[in-house]
């Protein structure tokens, strides 16, 4: 299974990873997770790729292998695209953040992203960041997609919860548990 997860620095893709990870671990899965940096300190894109199976030999997933793409920003979404495999599926947050170049006029930020990745591929858009904030925190749109995922997986909701609570630090803990909920239940 190849999984990418993008995203704009600081929304949690990495955490998101980790939880991921560790799920597939538990499984009895072989895994692999490789991060992508890009300006992340700057809010510029993140990208996290989790492959997982009997044997993987390789974190990276090259354009057209990716089973899945769980995409924190819509911008994000469009941009990983290329990555999704005929047939795969895209989970996306609506929540659009300006990159620099719209922030500073140079250009507009593209209308309509869900419609046109709605043309091309099988893509969930969901409002995760009014659920984050419902469960306590905008921070939480990580989990909250996370729950979404989870939904759609062969793997026992308790898992998850179990990874959450090693995972996630103790003070942020109720906040992400209630998040995943809310991400498990739409």
């Amino acid at each position: 299974m190849n999984i990418m997860i993008v995203g704009v620095g600081g929304q949690g893709t990495l955490l998101a990873s980790r939880i991921l990870g560790k799920v597939a671990i538990k499984e009895g899965y072989d895994v692999k997770v490789s991060e992508v940096h890009g300006m992340s300190q700057r809010g510029g894109s993140v990208v996290t790729y989790v492959k997982y199976g009997e044997k993987v030999y390789s974190p990276i997933i090259d354009k057209g292998e990716a089973d899945l793409i769980l995409a924190f920003e819509m911008l994000e979404a469009m941009r990983a695209l290329p990555y999704l495999k005929k047939g795969g599926k895209m989970i996306a947050n609506t929540q659009q953040m300006n990159p620099m170049p719209v922030i500073t006029g140079a250009m507009t930020y593209p209308e309509n992203i869900a419609d046109k990745i709605s043309q091309k591929a099988d893509l969930k858009a969901v409002d995760a960041l009014a659920l984050a904030e419902k469960a306590g925190t905008i921070k939480a749109v990580n989990v909250v997609l996370i729950g979404l995922l989870a939904k759609s997986m062969e793997v026992d909701k308790q898992v998850w919860i179990d990874v959450i609570k090693e995972t996630v630090p103790e003070k942020f803990l109720e906040m992400n548990l209630k998040a995943f909920e809310l991400g498990y239940e739409l």
